[in-house]
């Protein structure tokens, strides 16, 4: 009784975490509650259960901790969405690898149905074997070990296939008789397979999406796992998870206009067609500025957008920015933050940023808030935001980004656009807006570019 009121009590947590998560200013509430529940019942199991190895689960909590430890010392802001897809997978293999455990230990199942028990290992092992090798794989792209993208990934579409439907005839196997075990095995493996076949010819710029799917696979998979162990807060926790990675995922393809099937299967972020190339864009067309004649510029502005984007987090320039932002409140300037919702590599990546330079979440606005004000801006000073403020999105019908929401930074009066080339970004395509009249272009790095603008502002 004691143990599955501790169970609830847990739950409960969970549940609160991911409320205070849905705000930048109770997240960190958020996060301690979902660690305190999860503390809550990783001590109700372990007091729960009379079979474990404490010897063993003391070493791997302190190897747990310390790998912990070091890689949120040693991780960059940067790299944060390969950590997550390393967790991802990592979290989904655990999954797979307790329940074929279990099903080599029939006393761990004692008090769970046989066919619960097959059924829930066996999707236990098809979505653990994805999630993690999937997430790898993204890991992989992400962080650039390989670049690889297939000229035709049909073939990777229909060998997935294949290997799927094998997959589930394994697993229809291990159904039907649970002391088949290789068959779980071979299901681990052939679904592996799909994980690395499907996330492959994955672009760039979809691979946000595909980490949050994977996210809410591994989710999943622990639930699976959690009916075979017969665990309540395990499911909980797993269902939670899954859930809400998949809201997550449905939120993310709604900002780039797309399907989530699209993104999976439609290799977008691999170079395509459109009505420009980069010749026909930018040959004559794009003016470039000293940070001199910018700072002239902002020093009779009303009114500033600061537009971030990945480039902002490889050049660490948000303190310099907030720095940028209150010199020129201090004289009389109003100082807004346009986030859009796949800036960056994953969503909250530049909420994460600017909050890490203090800068007040008041001052944060999302596309649908900001849009309407670019009209009356001064300034739009985009740091190294490239897809996100691209107007081919609404003037090109050729462009693949066609149809996806951006901030419409080119209806200012004034852009900057702080980037170190013309180079384009993870769609692929050529940026319309630095070719624009009301454009002008500060080439070099984020950091080292605000900097003079603050040196020339004071001069």
């Amino acid at each position: 009784m004691a143990i599955s009121i501790a169970y609830l009590v847990a739950a409960a947590f969970f549940v609160l975490a991911l409320k205070g998560l849905v705000s930048p200013r109770t997240a960190p509430r958020g996060n301690l509650l979902g660690a305190l529940g999860m503390l809550i019942a990783i001590v109700a199991t372990l007091l729960g259960s009379g079979i474990l190895t404490f010897e063993l689960i003391i070493a791997g909590l302190i190897v747990g901790a310390l790998l912990g430890a070091i890689t949120a010392v040693r991780v960059k802001m940067t790299a944060m969405p390969q950590l997550v897809a390393a967790f991802n997978g990592f979290g989904g293999g655990a999954s797979a690898l307790v329940a074929g455990s279990a099903l080599l230990a029939p006393t761990a199942l004692a008090n769970v149905p046989q066919i619960q028990a097959s059924i829930s290992t066996s999707l236990s092992g098809i979505i653990g074997g994805l999630t993690f090798a999937g997430s790898m794989v993204a890991l992989g792209k992400l962080q650039e070990v390989f670049e690889w993208q297939p000229k035709r990934p049909l073939i990777f579409q229909i060998a997935s296939g294949v290997l799927a439907v094998t997959g589930l005839a394994l697993a229809v196997i291990l159904i039907y008789d649970p002391s088949a075990h290789w068959a779980f095995w071979g299901l681990l493996a052939a679904w592996s397979l799909v994980g690395i076949l499907v996330t492959v010819p994955v672009g760039g710029a979809d691979m946000p999406v595909v980490i949050a799917l994977l996210n809410s696979c591994s989710g999943l998979a622990a639930a699976s796992t959690g009916f075979v162990l017969g665990n309540t807060v395990l499911i909980i926790s797993g269902a939670l998870v899954g859930a809400s990675g998949l809201v997550l995922t449905l939120i993310m393809s709604r900002a780039m206009n797309r399907s989530v099937p699209q993104i999976v299967f439609g290799g977008f972020g691999s170079p395509a067609a459109s009505r420009l190339d980069d010749a026909d864009t930018y040959d004559g067309r794009v003016t470039s500025a000293s940070p001199e004649e910018a700072a002239m510029l902002l020093e009779s502005a009303k009114l500033l957008v600061v537009v971030p984007g990945y480039g902002m987090a490889v050049a660490q320039a948000q303190h310099v920015v907030r720095d940028l932002a209150n010199l020129l409140e201090q004289r009389g300037c109003e100082v807004r933050y346009a986030i859009h919702p796949v800036a960056g590599r994953m969503p909250g990546h530049m909420n994460v940023l600017l909050a890490e330079a203090n800068i007040p979440y008041e001052k944060l606005y999302d596309l649908d808030q900001i849009n309407d004000f670019f009209p009356q801006v001064d300034v739009s000073l985009v740091i190294g935001a490239n897809d996100v403020v691209n107007p081919a999105a609404q003037l090109d019908p050729a462009s693949p980004i066609f149809g996806m929401p951006v901030l419409e930074v080119s209806r200012s009066r004034a852009v900057m656009v702080v980037k170190r080339s013309l180079s384009p970004g993870f769609a692929g395509i050529p940026n319309e807006l630095f070719a624009m009249p009301n454009t002008m272009m500060l080439f070099g790095d984020g950091q080292a570019i605000v900097r003079e603008l603050i040196r020339a502002l004071r001069e």
